[in-house]
């Protein structure tokens, strides 16, 4: 388990409870050592996440605390208002406006000087109106992939010849430029990466899909070398 989420799950652990929890308790749900545990806890409580309690007696976070998960340092918090700025430009609408949800919630019980880092950040992404996500068929194509959802395509290769596919969205990935959509084509029987700019029509066809080992995700990532992808 990574730390992250190791002391996120320490956290939620301690939400909501009226009586303190003890360090063996705690190993025991995370599944890591005393040690562990009892060096999470002193770095979240170096950190500013109001923990109460001590070794052996047990531990509650403060009455009363609104913390986020994981308090973020100047530099994560400038890493995150810059992804959602991307995430907004180029994500389409329907992650764009959950990107920003979320950065809005995060902000919302930061100290003053956190937030006051975020509004000065000088990274931006401008949002065009004559890209392919304002067109919202990303927003498409990231719920089929998501429903696992066969799409019908009408499709123009590089040297504008069109065809009819029939695809199992897998995944979509973003080359800062341009976007690819990873799929299972039936008329080729084969991987293919295609890019929406040059989807004609699409329907969405209400068919689902499994995910298998022989034409699912994990195969595809292996056809386009899955060193080019992070997962």
């Amino acid at each position: 388990m990574r730390r992250a989420d190791r002391l996120f799950l320490l956290i939620h652990a301690l939400r909501g409870r009226r009586q303190a929890i003890t360090a063996q308790q705690l190993a025991q749900t995370l599944e890591v050592s005393l040690r562990t545990v009892y060096r999470d806890v002193a770095d979240l409580q170096r950190s500013g996440v109001p923990i109460e309690g001590e070794a052996g007696v047990g531990y509650l976070l403060r009455k009363g605390a609104d913390i986020p998960p994981l308090m973020f340092n100047p530099d994560e918090l400038e890493a995150l208002v810059v992804g959602s700025r991307f995430v907004r430009a180029f994500g389409g609408e329907r992650l764009g406006r959950n990107a920003t949800a979320a950065l809005l919630k995060i902000e919302a019980v930061l100290p003053p000087e956190l937030r006051d880092r975020s509004a000065r950040t000088r990274i931006f992404a401008p949002e065009l109106e004559n890209r392919i996500e304002a067109s919202g068929l990303i927003d498409v194509l990231y719920g089929a992939v998501q429903g696992r959802q066969l799409l019908k395509l009408t499709y123009r290769d590089g040297e504008a010849r069109a065809s009819e596919r029939e695809i199992e969205p897998l995944c979509l990935s973003f080359w800062g430029g341009s976007w690819t959509l990873g799929a299972w084509c039936r008329l080729r029987e084969d991987y293919r990466s295609f890019r929406p700019d040059r989807i004609v029509a699409h329907v969405v066809t209400g068919e689902t899909f499994a995910d298998s080992r022989e034409r699912g995700l994990d195969g595809y990532l292996r056809s386009v070398g899955a060193q080019g992808l992070e997962r």
